[in-house]
Order: structure tokens, then C-alpha cells, then sequence
């Protein structure tokens, strides 16, 4: 018996989830994007997504996630 959470056990992180928070993880972001990590990753490549790079690690401004994603109206 394991105790591994699956995907279809993990809860569905929205952008309301985010509220407070100035940035989050690409992870996050890519599941709110309903897109893969790997995925989310190749689109910051692309400049698709806008993040911030502090030292080695990459974190999403949740204000720039909502504006595109047309949230912060």
C-alpha cells in the first residue's frame, strides 16, 4: 500500500487559490494553466509566460498570470 497522491486525487489549484500571493511556483502556474510543467517551462523559454528569476529559481508574478489570463478585470 503507498501513499502516493495521483493526479486524479490532487485538488484543482485556480487562480482565486493565488489571491494575496505575489508569485507562485511554475507549477502552480501550469496547473492553472492546464498545461504541463515541461510545457509550462518551453512557453517561459518562448517568453509566453512572464517570470521572475531570482538566483536559480524561476517564479511567475501571480499579477502578470492573471492579467494573461484576462482575471484581474
Amino acid at each position: 500500500m503507498t501513499n502516493a497522491i495521483t493526479t486524479d486525487e490532487r485538488p484543482t489549484l485556480t487562480i482565486a487559490d493565488l489571491d494575496g500571493r505575489a508569485t507562485c511556483t511554475v507549477r502552480e502556474a501550469a496547473q492553472i494553466l492546464g498545461i504541463g510543467t515541461w510545457s509550462a517551462y518551453e512557453a517561459i523559454k518562448r517568453d509566453e509566460i512572464p517570470v521572475l528569476r531570482i538566483g536559480k529559481r524561476i517564479l511567475v508574478p501571480v499579477p502578470r498570470l492573471r492579467a494573461l489570463l484576462g482575471a484581474d478585470a
